[in-house]
Protein backbone atom coordinates (compact mmCIF):
# COMPACT_ATOMS: atom_id res chain seq x y z
CA UNK A 1 0.00 0.00 0.00
CA UNK A 2 1.49 3.15 -0.71
CA UNK A 3 2.45 5.33 2.02
CA UNK A 4 0.43 8.71 0.43
CA UNK A 5 -2.46 8.59 -1.85
CA UNK A 6 -0.99 11.21 -4.26
CA UNK A 7 3.07 12.54 -5.02
CA UNK A 8 1.39 16.15 -5.31
CA UNK A 9 -2.38 17.84 -4.33
CA UNK A 10 -2.94 21.08 -5.50
CA UNK A 11 -5.12 22.89 -3.30
CA UNK A 12 -7.46 25.71 -5.81
CA UNK A 13 -7.42 25.72 -9.71
CA UNK A 14 -7.23 28.83 -10.42
CA UNK A 15 -3.89 29.82 -13.18
CA UNK A 16 -1.72 28.69 -10.68
CA UNK A 17 -3.31 25.69 -9.51
CA UNK A 18 -4.31 23.93 -12.47
CA UNK A 19 -1.15 25.01 -14.56
CA UNK A 20 0.99 23.12 -11.65
CA UNK A 21 -1.42 19.77 -11.17
CA UNK A 22 -1.26 20.06 -15.43
CA UNK A 23 2.78 19.89 -14.91
CA UNK A 24 2.86 17.52 -11.87
CA UNK A 25 0.86 15.23 -14.11
CA UNK A 26 3.14 15.66 -17.05
CA UNK A 27 6.10 15.30 -15.08
CA UNK A 28 5.04 11.61 -13.99
CA UNK A 29 3.80 12.67 -10.67
CA UNK A 30 0.37 11.14 -9.19
CA UNK A 31 -1.56 14.27 -8.74
CA UNK A 32 -4.86 15.48 -7.35
CA UNK A 33 -6.63 19.38 -7.01
CA UNK A 34 -9.02 19.97 -4.79
CA UNK A 35 -11.17 22.66 -5.61
CA UNK A 36 -14.43 23.87 -4.08
CA UNK A 37 -15.97 26.08 -6.55
CA UNK A 38 -18.41 24.35 -9.14
CA UNK A 39 -16.14 24.81 -12.56
CA UNK A 40 -12.36 25.37 -12.53
CA UNK A 41 -10.25 28.27 -13.26
CA UNK A 42 -10.46 30.17 -10.13
CA UNK A 43 -11.38 33.74 -10.12
CA UNK A 44 -9.43 34.47 -13.32
CA UNK A 45 -11.42 32.06 -15.60
CA UNK A 46 -14.72 32.66 -13.73
CA UNK A 47 -15.30 35.82 -12.50
CA UNK A 48 -12.32 37.99 -13.35
CA UNK A 49 -9.64 38.30 -16.24
CA UNK A 50 -11.61 36.17 -18.75
CA UNK A 51 -15.34 37.35 -18.31
CA UNK A 52 -14.03 41.52 -18.37
CA UNK A 53 -12.36 40.92 -21.28
CA UNK A 54 -15.36 39.69 -22.79
CA UNK A 55 -17.40 42.58 -21.67
CA UNK A 56 -14.56 44.74 -22.64
CA UNK A 57 -14.33 43.37 -26.27
CA UNK A 58 -17.88 43.90 -26.42
CA UNK A 59 -18.01 47.30 -25.07
CA UNK A 60 -15.41 48.61 -27.15
CA UNK A 61 -17.08 47.71 -30.42
CA UNK A 62 -20.87 48.74 -29.51
CA UNK A 63 -18.49 52.58 -28.71
CA UNK A 64 -17.06 52.27 -31.65
CA UNK A 65 -20.30 51.93 -33.68
CA UNK A 66 -22.47 54.67 -31.60
CA UNK A 67 -19.66 57.08 -31.66
CA UNK A 68 -19.62 57.33 -34.89
CA UNK A 69 -16.02 56.08 -35.48
CA UNK A 70 -16.91 53.38 -37.85
CA UNK A 71 -19.02 55.87 -39.72
CA UNK A 72 -15.51 57.85 -40.55
CA UNK A 73 -14.04 54.38 -41.62
CA UNK A 74 -17.18 54.73 -44.54
CA UNK A 75 -18.49 51.64 -42.29
CA UNK A 76 -22.29 52.76 -41.95
CA UNK A 77 -25.01 51.41 -39.64
CA UNK A 78 -28.37 52.95 -39.77
CA UNK A 79 -29.92 51.26 -36.83
CA UNK A 80 -28.19 50.65 -34.06
CA UNK A 81 -29.32 49.97 -30.43
CA UNK A 82 -27.35 48.05 -26.87
CA UNK A 83 -28.57 44.29 -26.52
CA UNK A 84 -27.02 43.95 -22.94
CA UNK A 85 -28.68 40.47 -22.53
CA UNK A 86 -27.00 39.01 -25.28
CA UNK A 87 -23.70 40.99 -24.37
CA UNK A 88 -23.93 39.31 -20.99
CA UNK A 89 -24.75 35.75 -22.74
CA UNK A 90 -21.41 36.27 -24.60
CA UNK A 91 -19.55 36.71 -21.25
CA UNK A 92 -21.28 33.59 -20.09
CA UNK A 93 -20.29 31.53 -23.03
CA UNK A 94 -16.64 32.60 -22.68
CA UNK A 95 -16.23 31.41 -19.20
CA UNK A 96 -18.10 28.02 -20.23
CA UNK A 97 -15.92 27.35 -22.89
CA UNK A 98 -12.69 28.34 -21.15
CA UNK A 99 -13.40 26.44 -17.85
CA UNK A 100 -14.87 23.18 -19.68
CA UNK A 101 -11.27 23.28 -21.44
CA UNK A 102 -9.57 22.94 -18.11
CA UNK A 103 -11.71 20.45 -16.95
CA UNK A 104 -11.04 18.33 -20.21
CA UNK A 105 -6.88 18.89 -19.58
CA UNK A 106 -7.29 17.24 -16.30
CA UNK A 107 -9.07 13.97 -17.89
CA UNK A 108 -6.60 13.97 -20.34
CA UNK A 109 -3.28 14.31 -17.87
CA UNK A 110 -5.24 11.87 -15.74
CA UNK A 111 -5.53 14.52 -12.33
CA UNK A 112 -8.04 13.83 -9.98
CA UNK A 113 -10.31 16.94 -9.12
CA UNK A 114 -11.32 16.57 -5.69
CA UNK A 115 -14.32 18.67 -4.65
CA UNK A 116 -14.46 20.75 -1.52
CA UNK A 117 -12.48 22.65 0.63
CA UNK A 118 -9.47 21.77 1.95
CA UNK A 119 -8.13 22.19 5.45
CA UNK A 120 -4.52 20.88 7.15
CA UNK A 121 -4.53 18.45 9.82
CA UNK A 122 -0.91 17.63 9.36
CA UNK A 123 2.05 18.33 7.32
CA UNK A 124 0.69 15.95 4.78
CA UNK A 125 -3.36 15.48 5.65
CA UNK A 126 -5.47 17.43 4.23
CA UNK A 127 -9.40 17.35 5.51
CA UNK A 128 -11.83 17.65 2.54
CA UNK A 129 -15.64 17.38 3.64
CA UNK A 130 -14.57 14.89 6.48
CA UNK A 131 -12.64 12.76 4.35
CA UNK A 132 -8.90 12.67 4.86
CA UNK A 133 -6.58 12.94 1.82
CA UNK A 134 -2.72 12.53 2.19
CA UNK A 135 -0.26 13.33 -0.06
CA UNK A 136 4.10 13.27 -0.33
CA UNK A 137 3.66 17.35 -1.39
CA UNK A 138 0.68 20.00 -0.58
CA UNK A 139 0.77 23.16 -2.92
CA UNK A 140 -1.11 25.87 -1.54
CA UNK A 141 -2.75 27.53 -4.72
CA UNK A 142 -6.06 29.30 -3.40
CA UNK A 143 -6.18 32.92 -4.33
CA UNK A 144 -7.33 36.40 -3.60
CA UNK A 145 -10.67 37.47 -3.12
CA UNK A 146 -11.96 41.04 -2.74
CA UNK A 147 -10.61 43.35 0.06
CA UNK A 148 -13.68 44.47 1.96
CA UNK A 149 -13.81 48.69 2.82
CA UNK A 150 -15.18 49.66 5.99
CA UNK A 151 -18.09 51.49 6.23
CA UNK A 152 -19.27 50.17 2.72
CA UNK A 153 -21.45 46.57 2.26
CA UNK A 154 -20.91 44.60 -0.48
CA UNK A 155 -24.47 43.06 -2.03
CA UNK A 156 -23.78 41.55 -5.35
CA UNK A 157 -26.97 40.02 -4.79
CA UNK A 158 -29.32 43.44 -4.55
CA UNK A 159 -27.14 45.08 -7.56
CA UNK A 160 -26.70 48.34 -5.90
CA UNK A 161 -22.92 48.23 -4.18
CA UNK A 162 -21.25 45.93 -5.67
CA UNK A 163 -17.18 44.19 -5.82
CA UNK A 164 -15.69 43.02 -9.27
CA UNK A 165 -17.90 39.82 -9.25
CA UNK A 166 -21.04 42.33 -8.97
CA UNK A 167 -19.58 44.35 -11.44
CA UNK A 168 -19.37 42.13 -14.12
CA UNK A 169 -23.33 40.98 -13.77
CA UNK A 170 -25.16 43.99 -13.86
CA UNK A 171 -28.64 43.39 -15.64
CA UNK A 172 -28.72 47.19 -16.89
CA UNK A 173 -26.65 50.15 -17.75
CA UNK A 174 -26.39 52.25 -14.47
CA UNK A 175 -26.80 56.38 -15.01
CA UNK A 176 -24.17 56.79 -12.65
CA UNK A 177 -21.52 54.50 -11.63
CA UNK A 178 -19.36 55.12 -8.44
CA UNK A 179 -15.70 53.41 -8.61
CA UNK A 180 -14.43 53.04 -5.43
CA UNK A 181 -10.66 52.81 -6.25
CA UNK A 182 -8.74 54.08 -9.29
CA UNK A 183 -6.55 50.80 -9.76
CA UNK A 184 -6.53 48.28 -12.99
CA UNK A 185 -9.93 46.57 -12.10
CA UNK A 186 -11.69 49.30 -11.20
CA UNK A 187 -11.15 51.33 -14.21
CA UNK A 188 -11.73 48.44 -16.69
CA UNK A 189 -14.72 47.82 -15.41
CA UNK A 190 -15.41 51.28 -15.35
CA UNK A 191 -14.67 51.24 -19.07
CA UNK A 192 -16.95 48.69 -19.54
CA UNK A 193 -20.20 50.17 -18.08
CA UNK A 194 -18.87 53.90 -19.63
CA UNK A 195 -18.53 53.11 -23.12
CA UNK A 196 -22.32 51.23 -22.58
CA UNK A 197 -23.77 54.88 -21.36
CA UNK A 198 -22.98 54.83 -17.50
CA UNK A 199 -21.57 58.38 -16.32
CA UNK A 200 -18.36 57.11 -14.60
CA UNK A 201 -16.94 58.67 -11.39
CA UNK A 202 -13.57 57.22 -9.64
CA UNK A 203 -12.85 58.08 -5.99
CA UNK A 204 -9.18 57.39 -5.17
CA UNK A 205 -7.74 57.38 -2.06
CA UNK A 206 -4.18 58.72 -3.42
CA UNK A 207 -3.55 61.75 -5.80
CA UNK A 208 -2.83 59.57 -8.84
CA UNK A 209 -4.84 56.32 -10.58
CA UNK A 210 -2.90 53.36 -11.07
CA UNK A 211 -0.66 53.06 -7.98
CA UNK A 212 2.42 51.61 -8.52
CA UNK A 213 2.89 52.33 -12.28
CA UNK A 214 5.34 54.75 -13.77
CA UNK A 215 4.66 58.33 -12.88
CA UNK A 216 4.13 59.41 -16.33
CA UNK A 217 2.05 57.19 -17.57
CA UNK A 218 -0.49 57.04 -14.79
CA UNK A 219 -0.60 60.60 -15.88
CA UNK A 220 -0.70 60.31 -19.29
CA UNK A 221 -3.74 57.70 -18.37
CA UNK A 222 -5.47 60.38 -16.09
CA UNK A 223 -6.08 62.69 -19.27
CA UNK A 224 -7.10 59.94 -21.47
CA UNK A 225 -9.92 58.07 -19.43
CA UNK A 226 -10.93 62.30 -18.81
CA UNK A 227 -11.13 62.79 -22.16
CA UNK A 228 -13.23 59.55 -22.53
CA UNK A 229 -15.39 60.84 -20.03
CA UNK A 230 -14.27 59.64 -16.89
CA UNK A 231 -14.77 61.81 -13.27
CA UNK A 232 -12.31 61.52 -10.66
CA UNK A 233 -12.24 62.63 -7.08
CA UNK A 234 -8.20 62.15 -6.06
CA UNK A 235 -6.96 62.32 -2.74
CA UNK A 236 -10.87 61.55 -1.54
CA UNK A 237 -11.28 58.57 1.11
CA UNK A 238 -14.93 57.12 1.05
CA UNK A 239 -15.86 56.96 4.36
CA UNK A 240 -19.81 55.19 4.29
CA UNK A 241 -22.66 54.03 1.46
CA UNK A 242 -26.18 53.24 2.33
CA UNK A 243 -28.53 52.14 -0.63
CA UNK A 244 -31.70 54.56 -0.11
CA UNK A 245 -34.47 54.16 -2.29
CA UNK A 246 -33.42 53.25 -6.37
CA UNK A 247 -29.78 54.03 -5.50
CA UNK A 248 -26.56 54.54 -3.46
CA UNK A 249 -25.39 57.57 -1.16
CA UNK A 250 -22.00 57.49 -0.32
CA UNK A 251 -19.96 59.66 1.67
CA UNK A 252 -16.63 61.02 0.90
CA UNK A 253 -14.04 63.23 2.33
CA UNK A 254 -10.81 64.44 2.02
CA UNK A 255 -7.74 61.62 2.70
CA UNK A 256 -5.92 63.82 4.55
CA UNK A 257 -9.14 64.87 6.73
CA UNK A 258 -11.45 68.13 6.17
CA UNK A 259 -15.52 68.76 5.27
CA UNK A 260 -17.17 65.32 4.25
CA UNK A 261 -19.77 65.97 1.75
CA UNK A 262 -22.04 63.04 -0.65
CA UNK A 263 -22.29 61.35 -3.39
CA UNK A 264 -25.85 60.12 -4.91
CA UNK A 265 -25.10 57.15 -7.35
CA UNK A 266 -27.37 53.96 -9.02
CA UNK A 267 -24.67 51.59 -8.33
CA UNK A 268 -20.97 51.90 -6.38
CA UNK A 269 -18.57 49.25 -7.50
CA UNK A 270 -15.93 48.48 -4.98
CA UNK A 271 -12.47 47.73 -6.21
CA UNK A 272 -9.44 48.94 -3.48
CA UNK A 273 -8.00 45.42 -4.20
CA UNK A 274 -7.36 41.97 -3.29
CA UNK A 275 -6.46 39.84 -0.25
CA UNK A 276 -4.82 36.35 0.12
CA UNK A 277 -7.28 33.40 0.92
CA UNK A 278 -5.28 31.65 3.57
CA UNK A 279 -8.97 31.60 5.83
CA UNK A 280 -9.96 28.06 7.08
CA UNK A 281 -6.61 26.29 5.97
CA UNK A 282 -5.53 25.34 9.22
CA UNK A 283 -1.77 26.77 8.78
CA UNK A 284 -1.73 26.71 12.80
CA UNK A 285 -2.03 23.16 12.51
CA UNK A 286 1.13 22.77 11.02
CA UNK A 287 3.13 25.77 12.29
CA UNK A 288 2.95 28.22 9.15
CA UNK A 289 2.41 31.77 9.82
CA UNK A 290 1.18 34.80 7.64
CA UNK A 291 3.48 37.81 7.10
CA UNK A 292 2.14 41.01 7.45
CA UNK A 293 0.51 41.48 4.72
CA UNK A 294 -1.50 38.31 5.39
CA UNK A 295 0.43 36.16 2.78
CA UNK A 296 2.49 33.11 3.44
CA UNK A 297 6.62 33.18 2.94
CA UNK A 298 8.82 30.76 0.86
CA UNK A 299 11.55 30.36 -0.14
CA UNK A 300 12.98 30.75 -3.89
CA UNK A 301 11.83 27.26 -4.76
CA UNK A 302 8.30 28.42 -3.25
CA UNK A 303 8.80 25.65 -0.40
CA UNK A 304 7.15 27.15 2.87
CA UNK A 305 9.12 26.42 6.40
CA UNK A 306 7.25 22.96 6.29
CA UNK A 307 8.79 20.21 4.57
CA UNK A 308 6.84 19.01 1.58
CA UNK A 309 4.32 22.03 1.62
CA UNK A 310 4.57 24.85 -1.17
CA UNK A 311 2.86 28.00 -2.09
CA UNK A 312 2.42 29.97 -5.18
CA UNK A 313 0.09 32.62 -6.61
CA UNK A 314 -1.70 35.43 -4.99
CA UNK A 315 -1.33 33.59 -1.81
CA UNK A 316 2.58 34.46 -1.43
CA UNK A 317 4.29 37.59 -1.93
CA UNK A 318 4.58 39.35 -5.30
CA UNK A 319 1.75 40.95 -7.30
CA UNK A 320 -1.49 39.41 -7.61
CA UNK A 321 -1.50 38.30 -11.42
CA UNK A 322 -2.76 35.09 -13.29
CA UNK A 323 0.40 35.03 -15.56
CA UNK A 324 2.73 35.46 -12.32
CA UNK A 325 0.64 32.64 -10.57
CA UNK A 326 1.08 30.18 -13.55
CA UNK A 327 4.61 30.72 -14.29
CA UNK A 328 5.51 30.08 -10.51
CA UNK A 329 2.81 27.04 -10.82
CA UNK A 330 4.97 25.19 -13.31
CA UNK A 331 8.08 26.22 -11.81
CA UNK A 332 6.74 25.01 -8.33
CA UNK A 333 6.29 21.44 -10.41
CA UNK A 334 9.37 21.00 -11.58
CA UNK A 335 11.18 22.13 -8.16
CA UNK A 336 8.90 19.40 -6.72
CA UNK A 337 9.99 16.50 -9.42
CA UNK A 338 13.92 17.23 -9.18
CA UNK A 339 14.51 19.80 -11.96
CA UNK A 340 14.83 23.48 -11.72
CA UNK A 341 11.62 25.57 -11.87
CA UNK A 342 12.53 29.49 -11.57
CA UNK A 343 10.54 32.41 -11.85
CA UNK A 344 12.09 36.20 -12.56
CA UNK A 345 10.15 38.30 -10.05
CA UNK A 346 11.71 41.39 -11.36
CA UNK A 347 10.05 41.06 -14.96
CA UNK A 348 6.45 40.34 -14.24
CA UNK A 349 4.61 42.19 -17.33
CA UNK A 350 1.22 44.66 -15.80
CA UNK A 351 -1.54 45.57 -18.46
CA UNK A 352 -4.23 47.18 -17.88
CA UNK A 353 -7.04 46.39 -20.19
CA UNK A 354 -8.36 49.64 -21.17
CA UNK A 355 -8.72 51.70 -24.32
CA UNK A 356 -6.10 52.18 -25.04
CA UNK A 357 -4.21 49.68 -23.12
CA UNK A 358 -1.85 50.68 -20.30
CA UNK A 359 1.08 48.19 -20.07
CA UNK A 360 4.77 47.80 -17.88
CA UNK A 361 8.01 45.77 -17.01
CA UNK A 362 10.42 46.28 -15.04
CA UNK A 363 11.66 49.82 -13.07
CA UNK A 364 9.44 52.75 -12.91
CA UNK A 365 11.41 56.04 -14.25
CA UNK A 366 11.27 56.95 -10.41
CA UNK A 367 12.36 53.84 -8.86
CA UNK A 368 15.10 53.31 -11.76
CA UNK A 369 16.59 56.94 -10.95
CA UNK A 370 16.88 55.48 -7.03
CA UNK A 371 19.62 53.31 -8.24
CA UNK A 372 21.57 55.33 -10.07
CA UNK A 373 22.15 57.61 -13.46
CA UNK A 374 19.73 56.58 -16.74
CA UNK A 375 18.63 57.17 -20.10
CA UNK A 376 15.17 57.51 -21.43
CA UNK A 377 13.52 57.08 -25.13
CA UNK A 378 9.90 58.14 -26.25
CA UNK A 379 8.10 57.84 -28.92
CA UNK A 380 4.68 59.21 -29.41
CA UNK A 381 1.95 56.98 -30.94
CA UNK A 382 0.50 59.35 -33.53
CA UNK A 383 4.09 58.99 -34.94
CA UNK A 384 3.23 55.37 -35.90
CA UNK A 385 2.18 54.79 -39.36
CA UNK A 386 -0.21 51.78 -37.93
CA UNK A 387 -1.43 54.04 -34.87
CA UNK A 388 -2.17 56.78 -37.32
CA UNK A 389 -3.70 55.20 -40.25
CA UNK A 390 -6.34 52.88 -37.33
CA UNK A 391 -6.82 56.59 -35.71
CA UNK A 392 -5.50 55.25 -32.69
CA UNK A 393 -3.14 58.76 -31.56
CA UNK A 394 -3.10 58.02 -27.95
CA UNK A 395 0.01 56.99 -26.09
CA UNK A 396 3.28 56.53 -25.99
CA UNK A 397 6.29 53.79 -25.37
CA UNK A 398 8.29 54.80 -22.91
CA UNK A 399 12.13 52.86 -22.34
CA UNK A 400 14.19 53.33 -19.15
CA UNK A 401 18.08 52.20 -20.06
CA UNK A 402 21.06 52.00 -17.43
CA UNK A 403 23.16 55.33 -18.62
CA UNK A 404 26.49 53.42 -18.74
CA UNK A 405 25.35 50.00 -19.57
CA UNK A 406 22.57 50.40 -21.80
CA UNK A 407 20.82 47.46 -20.05
CA UNK A 408 17.14 48.18 -20.59
CA UNK A 409 15.63 48.45 -16.92
CA UNK A 410 11.89 49.18 -17.86
CA UNK A 411 9.52 49.69 -20.52
CA UNK A 412 6.11 51.19 -20.08
CA UNK A 413 3.54 51.76 -23.20
CA UNK A 414 0.02 52.82 -23.37
CA UNK A 415 -1.47 52.09 -26.90
CA UNK A 416 -4.32 49.99 -28.22
CA UNK A 417 -2.35 46.67 -28.30
CA UNK A 418 -0.11 47.60 -25.52
CA UNK A 419 -0.33 44.41 -23.87
CA UNK A 420 0.89 42.44 -26.79
CA UNK A 421 3.56 45.02 -27.76
CA UNK A 422 4.79 44.39 -23.64
CA UNK A 423 5.76 40.25 -24.38
CA UNK A 424 8.62 41.59 -26.66
CA UNK A 425 9.84 44.04 -24.24
CA UNK A 426 9.75 41.14 -21.25
CA UNK A 427 11.71 38.75 -23.80
CA UNK A 428 14.31 41.12 -24.10
CA UNK A 429 15.04 41.59 -20.97
CA UNK A 430 14.70 38.21 -20.14
CA UNK A 431 17.80 37.68 -21.95
CA UNK A 432 19.14 41.56 -20.88
CA UNK A 433 19.09 43.53 -23.74
CA UNK A 434 20.26 46.48 -24.12
CA UNK A 435 18.52 49.69 -25.97
CA UNK A 436 20.92 49.33 -28.40
CA UNK A 437 19.73 45.96 -29.47
CA UNK A 438 16.15 46.82 -29.96
CA UNK A 439 17.20 49.94 -31.79
CA UNK A 440 19.00 47.86 -33.93
CA UNK A 441 16.22 44.78 -34.30
CA UNK A 442 14.07 44.76 -37.06
CA UNK A 443 10.47 45.67 -37.05
CA UNK A 444 7.94 45.10 -39.26
CA UNK A 445 6.01 47.84 -40.91
CA UNK A 446 3.98 48.88 -40.39
CA UNK A 447 2.91 47.47 -37.20
CA UNK A 448 2.80 49.44 -33.81
CA UNK A 449 5.89 47.58 -32.58
CA UNK A 450 7.96 50.03 -34.29
CA UNK A 451 7.58 52.51 -31.31
CA UNK A 452 9.12 50.27 -29.35
CA UNK A 453 11.67 50.43 -32.07
CA UNK A 454 11.79 53.66 -31.97
CA UNK A 455 11.61 54.41 -28.28
CA UNK A 456 15.09 52.43 -28.26
CA UNK A 457 16.91 54.38 -30.93
CA UNK A 458 15.28 57.69 -28.73
CA UNK A 459 17.17 56.37 -26.00
CA UNK A 460 20.59 56.94 -27.87
CA UNK A 461 18.81 60.32 -29.11
CA UNK A 462 18.26 59.34 -32.47
CA UNK A 463 14.52 58.23 -33.00
CA UNK A 464 14.05 58.21 -37.08
CA UNK A 465 10.25 59.71 -37.14
CA UNK A 466 10.05 62.40 -34.90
Amino acid sequence: MAEFDYDVLVIGAGPGGYVAAIRAAQLGLKTACVESRETLGGTCLNVGCIPSKALLHASELYEEAVSGKLAKLGVKIDKMSLDLPAMQAQRVDAVKGLTGGIEFLFKKNKIDWIKGLASFTGPNTVDVAGKAVTAKNIIIATGSSVTPLPGVEVDNAGGKIVDSTGGLELDKVPGHMVVIGGGVIGLELGSVWRRVGAKVTVVEYLDQILPGMDGEIRKEANKIFKKQGFEYKLSTKVTGAKVKGKGVVLTVEPAAGGEAETIEADVVLVSIGRRPNTEGLGLDKIGIELNQRGQIETDHDFATKVSGVWAIGDVIPGPMLAHKAEDEGIAVAENIAGLTGIVNHDLIPGVVYTWPEIAGVGLTEEAAKEKGAIKVGKFPMMANSRAKTNHEPDGFVKIIADADTDKVLGVWIIASVAGTMIAQAVQAMEFGASSEDIAYTCHAHPTHSEAIKEAAMAVMGKPIHM
